[in-house]
């Protein structure tokens, strides 16, 4: 599957949507989306922190087993969160512990490409980063807008390829920079909020369904409204259970 992704550069755009538990990774498979990615954004919807900062390995481990068991279709992708790749060697152990428990194959780190290059040599596959990296801020920005910011952009997304890396995700860039970081890579890009000339585009399942509402960046497109639908039926349950409607005989053994 990795060679493969390389192979739809120029061929065909990557959909990639992140994941973090069994249910979610059947429904995205059936729907027939390339890369489940396994995103320490899971610190914010789904535990409710302000950022990706606190999720630990255990935690990445976890939701990954589950989405592993769910996406029978496509790549799983993961990331190495927070402090868990700080060095060489805590990036070897750290990389061992999540694809041993978990089985998934590909890993998703935020920049350093020396850690990347060290983990490719070692047998990995990984994704790579640059641009906006929640991991070293707290606060939404547009990074490569001045032309010192576009050239750090750039000379680390070819580092990355250089390292080894089988894509590298564009966060919160300007277009036109991403469409130049696209063409001089020979390894897939993947956008967020890097505007529409990416070889893919990932975006959080939770926004993309309608289901978080403390924050919504620019770049995000609500596809459903799920959160209003799940409160609906909440509503409806509470009036049948309080009414004597639910359960019905339908609904009990005999």
């Amino acid at each position: 599957m990795p060679r493969s992704l390389r192979e739809c550069k120029n061929q065909r755009k990557i959909t990639v949507i992140t994941a973090y538990d069994y249910p979610t990774a059947q429904v995205l498979s059936k729907a027939g989306v390339d890369v489940l990615l396994v995103g320490d954004s899971l610190g914010m919807v789904v535990y409710g922190d302000t950022t990706t900062h606190f999720v630990t390995l255990e935690e990445m481990i976890r939701h990954t087993m589950a989405v592993m068991r769910g996406h029978t279709s496509g790549l799983v992708v993961a990331d190495l969160p927070k402090s868990s790749y700080d060095t060489v060697e805590m990036a070897m152990e750290s990389a061992r512990k999540l694809t041993a428990e978990t089985g998934v194959k590909v890993l998703k780190i935020e920049g350093c490409p020396e850690i990347c290059e060290a983990l490719v040599e070692a047998g990995f596959e990984v994704m790579g980063h640059t641009g906006l990296k929640p991991q070293e801020t707290s606060k939404m920005k547009v990074k490569g807008r001045s032309q010192s910011e576009a050239e750090e952009v750039l000379k680390e997304a070819q580092a990355l390829e250089a390292a080894g890396c089988l894509a590298v995700v564009l966060e919160c860039i300007p277009s036109e920079l991403a469409q130049k970081v696209t063409e001089k890579l020979k390894v897939p890009t993947i956008g967020i909020g890097a505007g529409p000339h990416c070889d893919g585009q990932v975006l959080v399942v939770s926004d993309l369904m309608g289901l978080y509402s403390d924050f919504q960046p620019k770049f995000v497109k609500r596809y459903a409204e799920m959160g209003d639908i799940m409160q609906a039926a909440a509503e409806k349950f509470k009036s049948e259970v309080e009414s004597g409607i639910f359960p019905s005989h339908d609904q009990s053994y005999k």
